[in-house]
């Protein structure tokens, strides 16, 4: 009893044990619910996120309390300081409320792809000072092993695209480009009924996910059949435009195939007029 009188009479001793307490309780829990994700095959990332998030704020607050009086005084102590260290403070402050603000709206969460300026990346982690992203190559929708760490203060000023939907499924674009020697219109409708072919494994499920995107966003989604469309660029060359409505991870592999049809047949006529 003695011992325990003297822990809470020592602030010192007390704020050891209230750190030490606490960041047990944040490991325990945090293994516990990674565990139990594991097991099940889930994704709590966003669970695992918001216990740290929420437990250091309950630190914090603790310590505060327990520190109030002592903070007091050395806050009037140095209040002829108080402009210059909040003008030094700015940016931490900035990113503190920007947290805040992340937190109240929700833009995104753990495992959302999002794009701010001109990073992508899947959201791995936000904390009171940064958001970490793992970035993602949006044309090839693959992650480079690269990690961004972005204050949140700038995610306050900057636009924010959440991009979750194209984790599964993608509008994808992408040219061929080829002179004019070969009348592209003669063998588009071919490479169509191919590209119909690689898509029909997914076909219902993709009209199913394209129906619920048009629903949520309010808005006409191109797919999910293939569209191509022929324009010239300005010195005269033909540019197929293909745009195929496919789950992400297949993306690059159907343009390959779709690609290597078009140059076979394309290469075949020009040789029939040689």
């Amino acid at each position: 009893m003695e011992l325990i009188k003297n822990i809470f009479d020592n602030k010192l001793i007390l704020t050891f044990t209230i750190t030490f307490v606490a960041l047990l309780i944040k490991y325990v829990l945090v293994k516990l619910v990674r565990k139990q994700a594991k097991s099940k095959g889930e994704d709590r990332r966003d669970l695992v996120n918001n216990v740290k998030n929420f437990l250091n704020f309950v630190l914090i607050v603790s310590l505060f309390s327990l520190w109030a009086e002592e903070m007091q005084k050395f806050a009037f102590s140095i209040a002829a300081f108080s402009v210059a260290i909040v003008l030094a403070t700015r940016e931490f402050i900035q990113c503190i409320i920007g947290f805040f603000y992340l937190v109240s709206t929700r833009p995104f969460r753990i495992g959302d792809w999002i794009e701010v300026e001109q990073f992508v990346g899947e959201v791995s982690a936000t904390d009171w000072i940064k958001s970490t992203l793992l970035e993602v190559d949006i044309k090839t929708y693959e992650y480079t092993g690269k990690t961004l760490f972005i204050p949140n203060n700038k995610l306050m000023i900057s636009p924010i695209k959440n991009l979750n939907f194209l984790k599964r499924y993608a509008t994808h674009h992408f040219q061929i480009v080829r002179d004019q020697s070969v009348n592209p219109y003669g063998i588009i409708q071919k490479v169509i009924k191919n590209a119909n072919a690689y898509c029909a494994d997914f076909h219902d499920v993709a009209v199913r996910y394209n129906q619920m995107l048009e629903r949520r966003l309010d808005v006409n989604i191109a797919g999910p059949e293939p569209h191509i469309t022929v324009s010239t660029s300005e010195i005269g060359d033909n540019i197929v435009e293909v745009t195929i409505f496919c789950p992400t991870e297949r993306a690059i592999e159907i343009q390959q195939a779709i690609t290597h049809d078009f140059m076979t047949y394309w290469y075949a006529e020009k040789r029939k007029h040689i």
